[in-house]
């Protein structure tokens, strides 16, 4: 949002996009209906969510309050209680992506994960500010429920690697 400072407390709900949406992460499967829906991380989603709990202690007064790591992206909410001059979310996310691609090219030269074309994360983020608990609650929701959007969303049963 134009003119709004991001270094100042309050609730982000923040969504990072896989380059080119590829499949880098677990996977998620199952039946919606029989309520047999299952997110299996894989060792990429392991280092990730390393990196995202790794933001609470680069950057004091922030805590991760939720998440949820996809085929194709992550949704977390970071909730920010320090000091005002703390640092602002763009940086905050600027650092993590940082993290997780240098951490991801080491795991590809050693044979531990699949190689990616040209980038590990889209360009930018997606962010919504959270301005009060019910918003805070729908959102909890929607991340909650986002594996059985994927089933739906893909017509059924989707691993990686069957795009």
């Amino acid at each position: 949002m134009e003119n709004y400072d991001y270094s100042q407390n309050g609730g982000y709900f923040v969504t990072i996009c896989t380059h080119e949406r590829s499949h880098v992460f677990g996977e998620v499967s199952g039946n919606v209906v029989g309520a047999n829906l299952r997110v299996r991380p894989n060792e990429p989603d392991k280092m990730v969510l390393k990196w995202l709990f790794e933001i609470e202690n680069k950057y004091p007064g922030t805590k991760i309050n939720c998440y949820i790591v996809m085929p194709d992206h992550l949704h977390f909410v970071l909730l920010k209680t320090g000091a005002h001059t703390g640092a602002p979310l763009q940086e905050i996310v600027k650092w993590f992506k940082t993290q997780t691609t240098n951490e991801y090219i080491k795991g590809v030269k050693i044979g531990l994960y699949e190689p990616f074309s040209k980038h590990l994360w889209q360009r930018g983020y997606f962010e919504h500010i959270i301005r009060n608990q019910q918003y805070l609650d729908e959102i909890r929701r929607y991340i909650e429920n986002n594996p059985a959007k994927w089933v739906l969303e893909n017509k059924g049963t989707l691993t990686k690697g069957s795009q």
